[in-house]
């Protein structure tokens, strides 16, 4: 692996452990001093909105400017946001600087995905595709372990201050990292196109249409489980809450080892075709411990429905990366991020009601199977246009 590409996978990763550096100890902070659920569900909502809200113009940043420069401002103005929340009180106030750090977020994800391939290559852009998920991987199960530590040792303050050092080291090697793929890390040609160009490209794309609205529904159902994993560990399974954790951690362990082994053995051609077997797994996984109350097979089914999680975000990345030209490729990502994030959004909201109404058993079972149902009806209907070979401007 390059130099550039070790520096760009260790931001992606540090980027990923300061999100969650941060949102652990406000959650904790504003449970204690409010005792509001609704006030940790719109803290959640304050960081993750922007990204649905402000798809388009934050991928239009990416794709006019240099994607390093728009990654630099973006971690600049996020360290800064951290400072502030370590000195300051009052709900309202947390919750408008956490939609900062949202607004951050929003803006520096489509520029670290316009820049992977400057840095890689295309020739490579599997591969670095699956070392930058399994970084972030590393960073969303490491973040949230720091994050309460440091809540629970010094409060707030340290773990906004740590926050911020980790925002300021990801802008330093925005500052240091090279395109040597590129002559430039801006695109050849400026930008065509409005600040929609990329959603409209991933749905005129035939291949990439048919692939984004399969993970579309999936991230629509399988996101409810987040409400329903700790009833149905406990409540279903009978784990208790040392086994609710392994539980969880067999399904991060799957992602990690489907992001690293599995997608680069993947050719070109069969990008789309085994992202929806993927999804069509990651469903199974989840519905199969509904399916059979066995604990030892829900360890199994979660490790299994990880690693196809980890395969499907590679996958996704790189037949993105491949079909979408260079020009969009921040637009592209911006639009998809928005797609998920809003999905998420969504599901969470339902999650809880279906928790409430049919229980946990049911809404993992539907969960998991809706997305496979979805997944084998593309295969099915749709498979001799997703051999379609891969001819754009971005391969040109």
């Amino acid at each position: 692996m390059s130099r550039d590409l070790r520096i760009l996978v260790g931001a992606v990763g540090l980027s990923a452990l300061g999100d969650w550096l941060a949102l652990v100890p406000l959650a904790l902070f504003l449970q204690e001093t409010t005792g509001s659920g609704v006030t940790i569900a719109l803290l959640y909502l304050a960081f993750w909105a922007p990204s649905v809200v402000l798809a388009g113009p934050a991928g239009l940043l990416a794709d006019r400017y240099d994607p390093r420069r728009v990654l630099l401002l973006a971690s600049l103005a996020q360290a800064t946001t951290a400072v502030v929340l370590a000195f300051v009180g009052g709900t309202a106030l947390i919750l408008v600087l956490a939609a900062l750090l949202g607004i951050g977020f929003a803006v520096g994800q489509p520029a670290e995905f316009a820049l992977v391939p400057r840095v890689a290559g295309e020739a490579r852009i599997a591969v670095a595709n699956a070392r930058v998920e399994t970084a972030r991987y590393a960073g969303f199960a490491v973040g949230p372990l720091i994050g309460g530590l440091l809540a629970a040792a010094g409060g707030l303050e340290i773990a906004m201050i740590l926050n911020a050092v980790t925002f300021l080291v990801v802008g330093g090697a925005a500052i240091v990292v090279r395109c040597p793929h590129s002559e430039y890390c801006l695109a050849p040609e400026p930008p065509a196109g409005r600040a929609w160009s990329g959603a409209k490209y991933l749905v005129q794309d035939r291949v990439l249409a048919v692939v984004m609205s399969v993970a579309f529904v999936s991230l629509l159902f399988m996101t409810t489980n987040w409400a329903a994993n700790v009833f149905f560990a406990k409540e279903d399974l009978g784990l208790g809450d040392f086994g609710y954790g392994v539980l969880l951690t067999s399904w991060t362990l799957g992602m990690v080892l489907g992001a690293t082994l599995l997608p680069r053995r993947i050719g070109s051609g069969m990008l789309a075709v085994a992202a929806l077997v993927a999804i069509v797994v990651q469903g199974a996984g989840l519905a199969g411990p509904a399916i059979w109350l066995v604990p030892a097979l829900a360890f199994t089914f979660f490790f299994i429905g990880g690693l196809a999680h980890g395969t499907k975000n590679v996958l996704i990345r790189t037949l993105m990366h491949e079909r979408v030209p260079t020009s969009l490729h921040g637009r592209a990502f911006a639009a998809y991020n928005g797609l998920r994030n809003g999905a998420e959004l969504v599901a969470l909201v339902a999650g809880g009601v279906l928790v409430s109404t049919v229980g946990a058993r049911w809404t993992m079972l539907l969960a998991g199977a809706i997305p496979v149902v979805a997944g084998l009806v593309a295969l099915g209907v749709t498979r001799r246009r997703l051999a379609e070979p891969t001819v754009t401007e971005a391969r040109a």
